[in-house]
């Protein structure tokens, strides 16, 4: 049977550095003293020093405006309408942006499936037929749109790739994982709420899954659910954009979680120990969240660093994050990695659920 290989991946983020413009703001708009000390206090333990946007910050937004076109006005933030309006318009610029950086002119009329995974907007005709004309692909590309699944919509884009390369050893599958998280910014004093706002920003990625044996070797993919947990993340369609709800105790599941895991032979890592894998390709969700997973696992001090790095250069992109991870390992970037290396690759999002799969380097 062929295995599946992720080939190579192209990344891309807006123009605009809207961190330090988005710290400066939300700090204005919270009253509370005891919460203006907190925010402050998670700000410098975020761990993260950029992060994306289509917005142009205002340099000194004073307390009226986030961005230059008043998009973001206290009193005035725009609606679920506009927010999707502006979906529609910006997001398949992003999209091209990766697949250029891809570098696939001369695969082009060979790709036979479009999978485009995103839970940050929604449009029809969707995202999905959008590039097939952009990008000038076969009309009769087979297409599939990963909604809505949230963090780990990475993995299970993969998944789908993989099927479909074991399934037809001729298939040349396009993944894209294309996130506008700063369309969802809210006006609102839940700190809670402002918290896990300051670590989202977008990006995109393209990635080429072929039978190729070029790239890394995709394995095998595995899901666990954390029981009692549906309601720690939540990502719902409200008025004013989407709603996000990002429980504080997340990360402490996490980490109890996958320290019973590591002893189960059933569990994601498949009977394997942490120490049985040299590459760890983990979500960037956050410096709890990637503390839950090295604590949880027991992993050396270092093992996560291509996921704090990425946490740092771009904060959390949802179902991009986790392409970006793999792309600085495929490019050696950091560290390099030796060939024929084990990797283990996880993200976790909605449920609280984890999605995972192994893989190796093939060079």
């Amino acid at each position: 049977m062929a295995v599946a290989h992720i080939n190579r991946i192209g990344t891309a983020v807006p123009p605009n550095d809207v961190h330090e413009a988005f710290v400066r703001f939300v700090g204005g708009m919270i009253t509370q003293r005891r919460d203006q000390l907190i925010f402050k206090r998670m700000v410098g333990r975020a761990d993260i020093a950029h992060r994306w946007s289509y917005f142009t910050p205002v340099a000194d937004p004073d307390g009226f405006t986030a961005d230059a076109e008043g998009f973001y006005t206290p009193g005035a933030f725009p609606g679920t309408a506009a927010r999707m309006a502006r979906f529609e318009k910006t997001a398949p610029l992003l999209a091209m942006e990766a697949v250029a950086a891809l570098n696939i002119d001369d695969e082009r009329a060979r790709i036979t499936h479009l999978v485009v995974a995103s839970c940050t907007g929604m449009t029809a005709p969707g995202i999905d037929q959008l590039l097939v004309k952009a990008l000038g692909l076969n009309p009769g590309v087979e297409r599939t749109a990963v909604g809505f699944m949230g963090c780990y919509a990475a993995v299970n884009s993969l998944r789908l790739a993989h099927h479909f390369v074991r399934s037809d050893p001729s298939a040349r599958v396009l993944v894209i994982n294309l996130e506008l998280c700063t369309l969802h910014f809210q006006q609102t004093e839940s700190l809670e709420t402002l918290l896990s706002m300051l670590l989202f920003g977008d990006g995109c990625s393209a990635a080429l899954v072929t039978a190729d044996e070029t790239g890394l070797a995709l394995q095998d993919f595995r899901a666990a659910t954390i029981e009692d947990s549906a309601q720690s993340i939540t990502w719902g369609i409200g008025d004013q954009g989407f709603d996000m709800h990002l429980s504080g105790e997340v990360p402490q599941k996490i980490q109890r979680a996958l320290a019973a895991d590591a002893l189960s032979p059933d569990g994601l890592l498949r009977g394997q120990r942490p120490e049985d894998f040299g590459v760890w390709a983990v979500h960037a969700g956050g410096r709890t969240i990637l503390d839950a997973v090295e604590n949880g696992y027991g992993l050396g001090q270092g093992a996560l660093h291509w996921s704090r790095d990425v946490l740092r250069d771009f904060g959390n992109m949802s179902s991009a994050t986790l392409m970006f991870v793999l792309q600085r390992i495929m490019a050696g970037i950091g560290t390099k990695v030796e060939r024929d290396a084990a990797g283990f690759a996880v993200a976790f999002g909605p449920g609280l659920a984890a999605e995972s799969f192994r893989f190796r380097t093939v060079g």
